[in-house]
């Protein structure tokens, strides 16, 4: 496994998995992301992990550097984990909900929260309405789901955003 930090170069046509959600806002806080990327280790996954950090893990000092860096990474990934244990105020996870209704048509997208999670209601809902599946609760769970599917479609996943028109909506 190769996990491919947001201070280095995006890694292309490779089986993939992005890490989406929200990143800590505090030093005091640990990402969420370093233990999904052991788990990910533990489980066997061969393919690269995008995540939206430093490797230093500290917060990248260019919004349009780091913005440009996670869109390409999101267009690479063969799969889009959104894993959201929000919590105000060290994870509030803002830039999270529209990178998610952004990217939910593309059918890379699969997403979970913790039971406790603050405001997640209408991510539920629209998740469950749009893709007919219910969220994860558990973050385990999710990451096997992911390493499922990454393994199912390789590298064989859109790598261009969906226009509008284009997208599917499911009624």
């Amino acid at each position: 496994m190769k996990i491919n930090y947001s201070d280095e170069e995006v890694i292309k046509n490779r089986k993939s998995i992005f890490l989406a959600g929200p990143t800590p806002r505090s030093d005091k806080i640990v990402s969420w992301r370093v233990d999904a990327c052991k788990y990910l280790e533990k489980i066997g996954f061969d393919g690269v992990v995008y995540v939206p950090e430093y490797s230093t893990m500290k917060p990248k000092g260019d919004y349009v550097d780091q913005a440009e860096w996670e869109r390409d990474a999101l267009k690479e990934a063969s799969v889009i984990l959104f894993w959201i244990p929000r919590e105000f105020p060290d994870m509030p996870a803002l830039t999270t909900n529209v990178e998610f209704g952004y990217w939910l048509h593309t059918g890379k997208v699969i997403y979970g929260r913790p039971d406790n999670a603050s405001k997640i209601k209408y991510l539920d809902w629209l998740y469950k309405k749009d893709t007919a599946r219910d969220p994860y609760n558990n973050i385990e769970e999710l990451l096997d789901e992911a390493k499922r599917l990454a393994d199912s479609i390789g590298i064989n996943s859109k790598t261009e955003i969906l226009p509008l028109k284009d997208r599917i909506i499911m009624k």
